[in-house]
């Protein structure tokens, strides 16, 4: 447990120590959303105009305006629902994932955007957590190039894995196995029981794969590997070879993330309010997403941490600036073999 405890630490560590990278993701996840966030406005604005809706929606909710506006909605204004107030946006978010629900498809393109984005930054991002000291950026950029061609072999194999988890595995469980257990069923509370069991069971097997793909992304960078095959292959063996140091801090980690949640549900805004209200509701929502920001990063940061002290150097701190391309595990051993290097006395 001391292990866990530790990389865990060393994780936040490592996200605290390079906070240009958490304000950098900040600023790019605020500069990818203000356009899609100006369309709707412009939208809105559209459909209110100088109106009395326009008026009630300032201090409080219009519900026969906001049903008129989806009626009439399309593309990415469909997502101003008034499932986005607040709390509810997350726990909208959970319900379409554990039921596999349909989202509009102008979403899944911003989706797979930003999810392109990310992998382009994820390579830097890791190569600069595994080295432990700060990167120019032509070293951090230079590795996003780099790793950026290879994650996308591996989002390849990571789609196909969660494809037949979404499209065959869920299907399974709920759609044919949940009927069939429940068919005979006269008592509810053991339906539930058995839909919550299945939940789990299907969430398990998601967040295993993602661990796998997490590891797998982990190992790419510090070993330098070009087969993402293989990359994939041994971060499986090191999820099933250290399933109780890999599980543990996910679920720490997860934990992190929960605490997050349930802070920002304690905090959300609501609908109702204008001038400082607004505001403070919006300041609200840019801390939760700076919170949400620093734990996706602290996941990678403690998991890197967790490979290193499991496989790689204990000690690996790549004081020395070495010229890219090397990989951190390479800087590590030559790094280690200039300080075990005879002194020439000068």
């Amino acid at each position: 447990m001391t292990i866990i405890i530790a990389a865990f630490r060393d994780g936040w560590g490592r996200v605290l120590r390079a906070p240009v990278i958490l304000l950098g993701m900040f600023l790019v996840t605020l500069l990818f959303v203000i356009p899609s966030g100006r369309v709707v406005e412009q939208s809105i604005a559209d459909s209110l105009g100088n109106s009395l809706d326009a008026q009630t929606m300032v201090t409080g909710v219009n519900s026969e305006w906001w049903d008129r506006f989806g009626e009439t909605a399309t593309g990415i204004d469909r997502t101003f629902a008034p499932t986005i107030i607040g709390f509810g946006a997350v726990l909208q978010n959970l319900s379409r994932f554990l039921d596999n629900g349909t989202v509009p498809l102008t979403v899944v393109g911003l989706a797979a955007a930003y999810l392109l984005l990310w992998l382009f930054l994820i390579g830097g991002i890791l190569d600069r957590y595994a080295r432990m000291r700060p990167l120019r950026a032509h070293a951090f950029f230079s590795a996003c190039g780099v790793f950026f061609v290879r994650f996308l072999r591996l989002a390849v194999i990571g789609a196909l894995g969660y494809l037949f988890l979404f499209n065959v595995v869920h299907g399974w469980l709920f759609e044919q196995f949940y009927r069939w257990v429940t068919r005979d069923l006269t008592v509810e509370r053991t339906a539930f029981v058995i839909r919550v069991v299945l939940y789990s069971f299907f969430l398990g097997l998601t967040l295993f794969w993602n661990v796998v793909m997490d590891y797998a992304k982990i190992r790419a960078v510090v070993e330098d590997r070009r087969s993402m095959l293989g990359a994939m292959l041994a971060a499986w063996r090191f999820v099933v070879g250290h399933p109780m140091k890999a599980g543990s801090l996910y679920l720490l980690n997860g934990v992190g993330f929960l605490l997050v949640i349930a802070c920002y549900a304690l905090v959300a805004p609501g609908a109702a309010g204008g001038g400082s209200v607004a505001w403070t509701g919006f300041a609200i929502g840019q801390v939760y997403l700076l919170a949400r920001l620093s734990v996706k990063l602290a996941f990678y940061a403690s998991q890197t941490a967790l490979f290193q002290r499991s496989l790689a150097h204990v000690a690996y701190t790549a004081a020395p600036e070495r010229v890219w391309p090397e990989s951190p595990a390479a800087e590590t051993i030559v790094n280690a073999a200039n300080s075990q290097a005879p002194s020439s006395g000068l």
